[in-house]
């Protein structure tokens, strides 16, 4: 459902995301991890059609997302880390303009619009406006907005900020109730191991850029050369100075020089320069979805990510 192929971004001379290669199948649970600076958010950024890569490939159900970007992201749900919505409408609304844009039948989005207030806990809000929703609320009206349209690929930035456990557990649950019982492919960024042991059928870490390492959870293990040890203790080890070669080809210029720079007192961070995954200098304020999935280049509800 997900592929990408050497897929590369640059902003001038500093490489976001080197060589990128992975897929997501129908009905699997990938987790994407890494550490600040490493390339996620512009993964995810990319992925979600939010940004295109300066070279490479994105497909999304077979679908191109450079050349047919409408019918690419027609199967696509996205979450940011961020709730960035429409204030001034409530939460009813919201969900209603959403199901307009995907072209959802009147009678069916009504009824799904319930259905999600209702899950997330917001049916007796449906009527105030978002501005008065507190942070949590709004992180769970974008993911009710990103499901009401039945995604056959849901992608996911840090999908538990801002969310208190039992409104994490929810999340969980329905994720896998996803990829499990209608097959949808689950592409989630995260930093909480716990999650991503407890969730991902996959994950695949990403250091400076590159695909250091993927796999099961058992299969990373082996990877680390580590006979026990939970998932924290195996990313630590993985994405240590010492590191693993890049799985889809050599690291950045510049990284394998970091340690020894800044062994002697100098050196500039490895990640590259501050904010570069984020957009390079001077886009980070920008809206970076922009029109929503159906009408152009972005989602309804979609915003930045923090840089990770």
């Amino acid at each position: 459902m997900i592929v990408l192929e050497n897929v590369n971004k640059s902003y001038r001379r500093h490489r976001a995301v080197s060589d990128l290669s992975l897929s997501v199948p129908a009905g699997e649970i990938y987790g994407f991890l890494g550490p600040n600076g490493a390339g996620k958010t512009t993964t995810i950024r990319m992925v979600a059609g939010a940004l295109a890569p300066t070279s490479g490939s994105i497909r999304l159900g077979g679908f191109d997302l450079s050349r047919r970007p409408r019918e690419a992201k027609s199967i696509l749900g996205y979450i940011p880390d961020r709730p960035f919505l429409y204030e001034k409408l409530s939460g009813w609304e919201f969900l209603v303009f959403t199901a307009d844009l995907y072209k959802v039948p009147g009678a069916t989005a009504e009824r799904k619009a319930r259905e999600l207030l209702e899950l997330f806990e917001l049916w007796d809000w449906r009527d105030e406006l978002i501005e008065n929703y507190s942070h949590g609320m709004k992180q769970r009206l974008i993911m009710a907005g990103a499901l009401l349209p039945s995604p056959r690929i849901l992608v996911v930035d840090e999908p538990m900020v801002g969310l208190d456990p039992r409104g994490a557990k929810l999340v969980m649950d329905i994720f896998m109730t996803m990829a499990r019982r209608d097959r949808v492919a689950v592409f989630i960024s995260t930093h909480t191991m716990s999650l991503a042991s407890r969730l991902c059928d996959r994950i695949g870490i990403i250091s400076r850029g590159a695909l250091i390492a993927e796999g099961t959870e058992e299969e990373l293990r082996g990877q680390a050369g580590e006979g026990g040890g939970d998932l924290e203790d195996l990313f630590l080890e993985l994405t240590s100075d010492t590191g693993l070669p890049s799985l889809g080809g050599d690291p950045p210029a510049g990284a394998a020089a970091a340690p020894a720079a800044r062994a002697s007192g100098g050196g500039a961070d490895p990640a590259g320069p501050a904010g570069a995954d984020r957009g390079g200098a001077g886009e980070a304020a920008a809206d970076p979805l922009g029109p929503p999935q159906g009408c152009g280049d972005g989602a309804p509800g979609g915003g930045g990510g923090e840089a990770c």
